[in-house]
């Protein structure tokens, strides 16, 4: 055995040690994507956030104003909502709305617009 040899074996080890040590992300959190004023709320691959969101502290709760754009259909957005908000604790109270503690989330699509157009609202109930 060489010195030459041991450095190369350091850096296998410290990047065997560092691979190790990395927690695994799901693909599907590494894809998606979350509102800047909503930061439980992922966006479905393919949604954008646009600018100009709103959020308002109210004594009876936050309303919350934002809008998503992007290349998919509004069945996708639909269907992953339907999908993806039960898990983080939002109960569907009707097509395009859901119910977390005292908050109303309202989900918009716009599917005449190209690029398809989706606005977020939450607000006190």
């Amino acid at each position: 055995m060489t010195s030459s040899m041991a450095p190369s074996r350091s850096i296998l080890a410290i990047l065997a040690t560092l691979f190790l040590s990395t927690p695994l992300i799901h693909p599907l959190a590494a894809e998606s994507a979350f509102l800047s004023e909503l930061e439980d709320l992922p966006l479905p691959p393919g949604l954008t956030e646009m600018p100009g969101g709103m959020l308002f502290d109210s004594p009876t709760g936050r309303i919350v104003e934002a809008t998503a754009q992007g290349e998919i259909g509004a069945d996708r957005v639909f269907s992953f909502y339907t999908q993806t908000l039960p898990e983080l604790g939002w109960q569907k109270v009707g097509p395009a709305s859901f119910r977390r503690d005292n908050e109303l989330l309202k989900i918009e699509v716009d599917s005449k617009r190209r690029p398809l157009l989706v606005r977020f609202s939450v607000v006190p109930q």
